[in-house]
């Protein structure tokens, strides 16, 4: 296993211009993790689809109000790709395994105290917020079975960081496909019975995920700690450090902030949406996991371009810099725009993945008309938002999300949806307005090249 490493990280080594072969080679991989990551959660929404219109609403509602909460964490663990890949770049190969240790300090414990609090908190909140009582029902089942696997997950994005950092980004795949495989067995069984297991509903989507993600979590730690990357990188244990935690959080922090208040802004999109009642709750989901697929792969390229722009700043050479970020928008363009020509072709058989009622059939046919467009902005932001990162700007990205989804986003979707009565499909349309004006503010950021003074 040791040789792979090897031969990859000295690839990596060799000039290179920052060019579309280049992004594309360091990205499939990242894709095709994303991706996989993806069909989890398309395979729990099939299976708990099977039981009805408000579980699989629940499943969405529960999980967005999770990962709200833990996106925090997630986002900062992702400080780790910038500060190993601006190490690995300036020739300190080093240091790297020792960033990945103080992102494990800084993030894990902190998440794990984060989410099982929320889940004490879940079902009042959620009273309040209105979401209807069968909806609240089944997303707490979920709840109650999610706070273990996030800690496992918390790990697994820590160490996958890493990876990413050094440009290893099949070990994550690895662990992915190792953990997909294990949670779509699981998911059958426990939502559904199969296996002779017991059919728990939507809590064994939960129990299911939770037991994939320490899964993939073991794997990638394994690989942490084996001989060449443990020589290379120094991944052996050290104690934490203070100094070098603040140092990491200032840099991390405000990406883990961006991304709760950006998903708390969306949580409370779609909690507008479940008051509408299950059926436009049911397509909202249905909508979500297929825009996922879109959504995985801009994730995916846009993690390619924090790597590759983080490691030829680290090095000083700009100009590579510059141009694996303008490599990564044409490979989220092209992808992007093989999934609108989907989404437009072949509404109804998409949508009947997920359920049969005639009813979420219907809102999701001008759901996925819009989630054509949505994407493709969704998609730029997504790849600009990372090439930021990689060169260490991420207060900037952090103020002007923030301000875009709670000044823009929400009050546009209560105009759409319920002053002007455009329902669910008014709501996306608010959506859309966001990711665009996201976009581009995002995209004039890069351009003034004020990313190329920022210090981390």
């Amino acid at each position: 296993m040791a040789t792979p490493l090897v031969a990859s990280a000295s690839a990596a080594a060799r000039p290179a211009s920052g060019g579309v072969r280049e992004v594309g080679r360091l990205a499939y991989p990242i894709v095709l993790t994303q991706m996989s990551q993806t069909v989890m959660h398309v395979v729990d929404s099939i299976f708990v689809g099977r039981l009805g219109a408000a579980e699989l609403g629940a499943l969405g509602f529960s999980g967005i109000w999770l990962w709200t909460v833990f996106s925090v964490f997630s986002g900062t663990a992702n400080g780790v790709q910038t500060f190993v890949s601006q190490a690995w770049g300036g020739g300190d190969e080093r240091s790297c395994g020792r960033w990945a240790w103080q992102g494990l300090y800084a993030v894990v414990p902190a998440a794990m105290l984060a989410v099982f609090a929320f889940v004490a908190v879940a079902e009042p909140l959620w009273r309040v917020l209105g979401a209807t009582p069968e909806v609240r029902e089944h997303a707490l089942d979920y709840a109650r079975t999610r706070p273990i696997g996030f800690a496992g997950l918390a790990i697994w994005m820590v160490l996958a960081a890493f990876f990413r950092g050094i440009g290893e980004t099949r070990t994550p795949l690895v662990a992915t496909l190792v953990a997909n495989v294990l949670n779509a067995a699981l998911a059958y069984g426990l939502v559904l019975g199969g296996f002779g297991l017991p059919a728990w509903g939507v809590a064994g989507a939960g129990v299911a995920t939770s037991i994939a993600e320490w899964v993939g979590a073991a794997v990638l730690g394994a690989a942490f700690v084996r001989r060449a990357v443990r020589s290379r990188f120094d991944t052996r244990p050290v104690r934490p450090d203070a100094a070098a935690i603040r140092r990491f959080l200032r840099t991390g922090a405000p990406i883990g902030g961006q991304w709760l208040l950006d998903m708390s802004a969306f949580a409370l999109f779609t909690t507008l949406v479940a008051r509408m009642g299950n059926a436009s709750m049911a397509a909202t989901q249905a909508m979500i996991s297929l825009l996922s697929m879109s959504f995985m792969q801009a994730i995916g390229i846009g993690l390619a371009a924090t790597t590759l722009v983080g490691r030829y700043k680290g090095a000083g050479d700009l100009a590579s810099a510059e141009r694996s970020y303008r490599s990564a928008l044409k490979l989220a363009v092209a992808l992007a725009v093989g999934i609108a020509a989907l989404f437009l072709l072949a509404p109804d058989a998409l949508m009947r993945l997920y359920v049969s009622d005639p009813e979420v059939i219907a809102l999701g046919r001008p759901l996925l008309a819009l989630g054509a467009a949505f994407q493709l902005f969704d998609a730029l932001q997504l790849v600009v938002g990372g090439a930021l990162r990689g060169a260490g700007d991420t207060r900037w990205p952090f103020l002007v999300q923030t301000t875009l989804a709670w000044a823009l986003r929400l009050p546009l979707a209560w105009l759409f949806a319920v002053t002007l009565g455009g329902g669910v499909v008014g709501a996306w349309y608010a959506e859309f307005v966001f990711v665009l004006s996201l976009a581009a503010a995002l995209a004039l950021r890069f351009r003034s090249g004020a990313w190329r003074d920022v210090r981390i």
